[in-house]
């Protein structure tokens, strides 16, 4: 995984993480997994967290707003490979 502080593309690619604190914005193709913790405190640090986050979720709806969207995901296809240590 690429670890990006600016330059994440939305649903541009498999690779790219943003990093905000502890929280964590993963990008897919067809999906960003956010995990992890932010605290937003109540100070200038906290205000450049907050407005880091705001803009990368901004990305994200105009990103969404761009596309023609399904109305949900197909779930996704998996299947079993035999045991390459076995």
């Amino acid at each position: 995984m690429t670890r990006k502080k600016t330059g994440f593309t939305p649903y541009a690619n498999e690779a790219d993480v943003f990093e905000i604190g502890n929280l964590m914005l993963e990008n897919r193709l067809d999906r960003i997994t956010i995990s992890g913790d932010l605290d937003l405190t109540a100070d200038k640090a906290g205000l450049e967290a907050a407005r880091q986050l705001h803009a990368q979720l901004g990305a994200v709806v105009a990103a969404l707003e761009a596309r023609a969207l399904p109305d949900r995901l197909p779930p996704p296809v998996v299947g079993t490979v035999d045991n390459p240590f076995s």
